[in-house]
């Protein structure tokens, strides 16, 4: 069957069983990611981008390919500052095996499930692809390319998942279900039974971002908290702000602020500035600009993070895959810490530009920190 053909078909099966398919509330996947958030890497101390939490090892000597490779990515975009930085630690990690990668290509989905379908059927059907990566837009409409790329050549998912075990390994840090742990217990924490929180959230149907919510929302019920409003952002600082503004302007009293995403955290601060409230409890994510708000007004926060690191995994897995190594699967599960007060201090980089993401993991790579747009 040609591969489109192929595509169709499988959307087509996709979209007959959407009523059947599994929520993004799962009891043991919630309890799973809570062992995993306390549980000890394998792998080399301080590169937690090359460590594993545990699990089983899948045999790639099938795929082994001598010589330089050509190595392949689908990008569901660019579209948020933590995919900015992402992108350029998978590009400066490609530049540390330039005696194995002779091409690294890119295309950009630019945020469009049928743009990055067509993406992947362009980048399999052009037979130049020794390995491809694939960071899915959306868990579900991506999955059929996905399926169907399998079975012309290894494919390794990252960052977002697909409702498939076609791919070598499925690399990602704990999971959604664990930065919503992570972040609702902290929240949960610092209220009382009766106090109300504000979610945020960047849009639905991404499975990382619906389980944070999910786990985040398990937590604030059985606190007693009251969660007045679901709200998509898309990412967007006006949005958010504006957002908070209506909540605020309608007399809704918050005491907590819960983002799914922390890049527009500084945006929903500013709402209580100009109000002239006192800051609510919040949680963000390791950008600088979060950071260093926090340090100076003495916020009430936490920074769950999803680190950019992971983007080096990917280019670490594939060249593992096509050297014909083990690698861990079917999921690659990778550290996934967290900012506290405790450690806020050693994460501020003054160097680093506002949306720099802390967890980058890139110090050691080429171009740091010009590259990443900081100062020298």
């Amino acid at each position: 069957m040609h591969f489109r053909a192929t595509i169709a078909a499988m959307l087509a099966l996709a979209c007959a069983a959407a009523t059947h398919a599994q929520g993004f509330d799962d009891t043991a996947q919630f309890q799973k990611q809570l062992a995993e958030l306390s549980t000890t890497p394998l792998g080399p101390q301080g590169q937690p981008w090359a460590q594993h939490l545990g699990g089983s090892m899948i045999e790639t000597t099938k795929y082994k390919k001598n010589g330089p490779v050509t190595l392949c990515f689908s990008n569901a975009g660019v579209f948020n500052p933590w995919r900015v930085v992402g992108l350029k630690n998978l590009q400066a990690e490609a530049e540390l095996h330039k005696d194995r990668i002779k091409q690294l290509i890119v295309v950009d989905a630019e945020g469009k499930d049928d743009k990055q379908i067509s993406d992947i059927e362009s980048l399999v059907s052009g037979g130049k692809c020794d390995a491809l990566i694939v960071s899915p837009n959306t868990t579900a409409a991506v999955t059929p390319a996905v399926e169907a790329a399998c079975t012309k050549l290894p494919v390794i998912v990252f960052d977002r998942g697909v409702n498939t075990k076609c791919p070598i390994t499925y690399i990602h840090p704990v999971g959604g279900y664990g930065w919503g742990i992570t972040s609702g217990r902290f929240i949960a924490s610092k209220l009382k039974k009766g106090d109300n929180v504000l979610a945020l959230r960047i849009m639905p149907g991404v499975d990382v971002l619906e389980t944070r919510y999910s786990a985040a929302k398990r937590i604030f019920d059985e606190a007693g908290l009251n969660v007045i409003g679901s709200e998509f952002t898309g990412s967007d600082r006006a949005k958010t702000k504006a957002i908070v503004e209506d909540y605020i302007n309608r007399g809704k009293k918050i005491d907590a602020i819960w983002m799914d995403a922390g890049d527009t955290s500084t945006a929903a601060l500013e709402a209580f500035e100009d109000a002239g409230l006192p800051y609510p409890v919040i949680s963000g994510e390791d950008q600088q600009d979060f950071l260093r708000q926090w340090k100076k007004d003495k916020l009430t926060a936490i920074a769950p993070s999803y680190p950019t690191y992971q983007w080096r995994t990917a280019i670490i897995g594939a060249i593992d895959v096509l050297d014909g190594k083990p690698v861990p699967g079917p999921e690659w599960i990778l550290p996934q810490p967290a900012i506290t007060q405790d450690t806020l201090t050693k994460y501020i980089d003054e160097r680093m530009p506002p949306l720099h993401y802390s967890l980058c993991g890139c110090q050691d790579l080429p171009g740091y920190p010009g590259r990443w747009d900081g100062k020298q």
